[in-house]
């Protein structure tokens, strides 16, 4: 499978599954998939495809192409065809089988140390914390055995993830400084490490809070929408006043205190905010330099939600992001953007790319009461509770579906370039607006593309800045 598109005026060419990204010259991008034609077609020999190309191309609006240049491109075509690096045949479909027949272990819990927040954000899918349930604080006993589970459960594997979570975990602090402590005295006697993060709305954030977290925290992440209008407005106190005056000066203590690093800001872009590069150069501009916005996914019915209708002018957002991603990079006062982060040479491991964060499987959100989940966004849905800490998995059917979710399992998955890069994307959206976890949230897949595609631009572009400077 072969993706071809222009973006900021390179020609991409990306082989789906070697991932191998080309960026080409016009003619060989317009050769590209008529040379694809010919071999599927059992054209061989570069004179016979050559010869095919010249006509088709001639027949075509573009006209024809240069002899000389025609010829070469079909013969460095060729080569990396022979290489495997375009036109490359799907290495990973023939072994799903053992894939989804693989001894999984658990290897990462999110803890709703805290059913309850003291935010009313708009958006929010936890209902105000409440995870349409009661509110509620998850005790120390609880959490403990929660992660003795996890230690009993990660098989050989030595590091182990837990993210302490909400509503507003901070409600909670107590408990979490409790079970960091026993994480950590469960660790040299059987040889795992946790590593541990948290997600806050900043609200509660103070100096002893901050100098814990340094500690002992692997990643802080910090809930912030962007410019203090757009923020106030989804992210209000439950009196209606903004929020934003109160967390952005702790939220820049707790960059420079971590230097920087092991920390992002957090956003989400609704319909109330479609120019969101705005708000990701309103945080690069406050001294952020990790940071994630992200859509909204929320039904239609919200004024808020995003919209089909919409995707054009978002699709055109990311691509001025992307410009500005560059600019600032080239003058050395970039940011890290999380959707533009891909790594084109190493990447995820197989089992990453087919099946993506291992919900109902690797990784399992846990209630205050003890509950397990496949994932925090199914909290609250009874017809997804896997089991609970004092029994373990009790509904090991419910794993085994989550089991066999992956990309070939998924029909809107199979024909898509993205699909080793989202792995599928998530199941929970898959759920919620497709109706199974082997659905599609339609939406989401189309600005998942999108970003794909300016994140290998940003690739290309950043590259051609170094030969630059090598020159």
């Amino acid at each position: 499978m072969v993706h071809q598109y222009v973006n900021n005026g390179y020609h991409i060419v990306l082989d789906v599954n070697s991932g191998c990204v080309h960026v080409v010259d016009e003619t060989a991008y317009r050769v590209i998939p008529v040379v694809e034609d010919a071999l599927a077609q059992k054209i061989e020999g570069i004179e016979e495809i050559t010869a095919y190309t010249a006509d088709k191309l001639e027949k075509e609006d573009d006209g024809a192409v240069d002899a000389l240049q025609l010829r070469e491109a079909v013969e460095e075509i060729l080569e990396l065809r022979d290489a495997r690096m375009l036109y490359t045949e799907d290495a990973y479909e023939k072994y799903i089988g053992e894939f989804k027949d693989r001894q999984t272990v658990v290897k990462a819990l999110c803890l709703h140390i805290a059913h309850d927040c003291n935010l009313a954000c708009k958006y929010c899918f936890a209902e105000e914390g409440e995870y349409h349930g009661r509110r509620a604080f998850m005790s120390f006993e609880v959490g403990k055995k929660a992660l003795d589970f996890l230690v009993a459960n990660s098989g050989s594997r030595v590091n182990l993830e837990v993210d302490f979570f909400g509503g507003e975990p901070l409600m909670n602090w107590q408990v979490v400084k409790e079970l960091v402590a026993y994480g950590r005295s469960l660790e040299e006697t059987n040889n795992k490490k946790f590593r541990f993060t948290l997600t806050t709305n900043g609200m509660l954030l103070d100096d002893e809070v901050l100098d814990f977290a340094n500690k002992e925290m692997a990643n802080i992440v910090l809930s912030i929408d962007g410019r203090k209008e757009i923020h106030d407005l989804m992210r209000p106190r439950r009196g209606g006043q903004g929020s934003y005056d109160e967390v952005v000066p702790k939220y820049k203590k707790v960059a420079k205190s971590r230097n920087q690093m092991n920390y992002y800001v957090r956003g989400t872009f609704t319909r109330n905010n479609l120019d969101f590069t705005q708000d990701v150069k309103h945080l690069a501009d406050e001294g952020f330099e990790q940071i994630s916005v992200e859509p909204v996914v929320a039904d239609e019915t919200q004024d808020y939600a995003l919209r089909e209708e919409d995707i054009p002018v978002i699709a055109a957002e990311y691509d001025k992001l992307a410009l500005e991603y560059i600019r600032r990079k080239k003058e050395g006062k970039g940011f890290n953007f999380f959707h533009f982060m891909i790594d084109l040479e190493g990447g995820p491991c197989v089992a990453k790319r087919l099946s993506g964060c291992g919900s109902g499987t690797e990784y399992l959100a846990v209630t205050p009461w003890g509950d397990f989940y496949p994932c925090h966004q199914f909290v609250g849905q009874e017809e997804f509770i896997m089991g609970n800490v004092d029994e373990g998995i009790v509904r090991t059917d419910i794993r085994d579906t989550f089991k066999e979710c992956n990309v070939y399992a998924k029909d809107k998955c199979k024909g898509c370039f993205a699909k080793f890069y989202c792995s599928g994307g998530c199941a929970a959206n898959a759920y919620h607006f497709g109706g199974s976890i082997n659905g599609s949230y339609d939406l989401g897949c189309e600005l998942q593309r999108k970003r794909v595609e300016c994140a290998i631009m940003i690739k290309a572009a950043l590259a051609d800045e170094e030969e630059e400077r090598k020159v």
